[in-house]
């Protein structure tokens, strides 16, 4: 009787130490801060950019792929 005692104590004592922790980890939720800048696009967002650059690709695999007499 004694062991079953000490037994259920211990798992309310470690049931009580879970949901005690896991208030502590709900408690750290500090809300949503959204800050949304849409202002001028970067660099790699313009489209002439990846135009330009699939373009050099391409001269320099032809360059390279070309077979030499």
């Amino acid at each position: 009787m004694k062991n079953q005692l000490i037994k259920y104590t211990q798992n309310l004592f470690l049931f009580t130490l879970a949901m005690l922790s896991s208030l502590a980890t709900y408690a750290q939720d500090g809300g949503l801060n959204i800050d949304v800048n849409i202002g001028e696009p970067e660099w790699y967002q313009q489209t002439w950019v990846w135009v330009v650059g699939a373009a050099v690709f391409v001269l320099i695999l032809v360059a390279l792929l070309r077979k030499k007499k």
